[in-house]
């Protein structure tokens, strides 16, 4: 277990990542007890997924283990009454009403992680910090974070919050928290729980596209070098992908989107088999492709 920033929780290195879990609450059930037995404790939702009603589904799932596990959960998305979408909402009332209905369909008196789904640097952030800071004190949530990839967003949030972590796509295939977040926030005592950390299976064999700033033949080209050090280590593909996220001190979990049992043993055994990668290993898997930075929310 890793502690999360200056927090008390202990999460595990694999995050479970409940969002296309589906409708059939004796799978879910049996996903989520079956990954609770082997280690993971640390589930990760959103108000946002399956217009709540898997906020409802994991809830059902870890009722009897509740108290055992990390459960988080995100705000800011507000779904329009018609149904026709959401629109963007982190205003302190708004957070301080959609916390109850989460509580509600998690079916629990507390979330452990509260993360805001998103920020832009045009939000009333103070105010959404406030809503936060109400809510522990409330004793509604025990801690919170942000999701958000932008540099200019997370460095508002560690200056003026108690933010304990920042959820960000990270992966070999986007490098761009390199640049200046990962060691901000590693300084500043936040980690981080990283998601995509198989860019969407294009780090394991899956037909290259184009991928962010990256051409096909660029994404191809990080993959061999992936599966060429997994075939040197002994290993799949999805350990070494995201072995090279636990290599980095500041990430706490690596969150990982599991739908059927065959993803969740592929990615218990790539935790199981976790590889502490060289410097050398690193270098030779950061340095096939070029950097690609952020070029707006600087």
């Amino acid at each position: 277990m890793v502690q999360l920033g200056k927090s008390d929780l202990q999460v595990s290195e694999l995050a479970f990542g409940c969002m296309s879990l589906g409708d059939n609450q004796k799978h879910v059930s049996h996903l989520l007890n079956k990954a609770f037995d082997k280690g993971i404790n640390f589930f990760d939702t959103a108000d946002l997924y399956n217009k709540g009603l898997n906020e409802l589904h994991v809830g059902t799932a870890l009722k009897d283990i509740r108290k055992k596990v990390i459960l988080t959960t995100k705000v800011g998305n507000q779904l329009r009454p018609d149904g026709s979408g959401w629109d963007w909402n982190p205003t302190k009332d708004y957070i301080l009403k959609a916390v109850d209905q989460s509580l509600k369909r998690l079916q629990t008196d507390y979330i452990d992680l509260y993360q805001l789904h998103g920020g832009t640097i045009d939000d009333p952030i103070d105010e959404t910090i406030e809503a936060f800071e109400l809510l522990k004190k409330q004793g509604k949530i025990r801690w919170y974070g942000i999701s958000s990839i932008r540099p200019n967003v997370i460095r508002e949030y560690v200056k003026r919050s108690n933010i304990q972590s920042v959820m960000m796509q990270y992966s070999l295939l986007d490098r761009r928290p390199e640049e200046e977040v990962l060691q901000l926030l590693q300084e500043q005592g936040i980690s981080v729980i990283a998601r995509g950390g198989v860019a969407q299976g294009l780090l394991l064999g899956k037909e290259p596209k184009d991928y962010l700033q990256y051409t096909a033949s660029e994404v191809a080209k990080e993959a061999r070098a992936v599966e060429a050090l997994a075939e040197q280590r002994n290993c799949d593909a999805i350990t070494i992908a995201l072995s090279y996220l636990w290599h980095h001190p500041v990430v706490a979990s690596a969150v990982t989107g599991i739908r059927t049992e065959e993803q969740l043993d592929e990615a218990l055994k790539a935790w199981e088999n976790k590889v502490s990668l060289s410097n050398e290993e690193v270098y030779a898997l950061s340095s096939q492709i070029r950097a690609i930075h952020y070029t707006e929310h600087r």
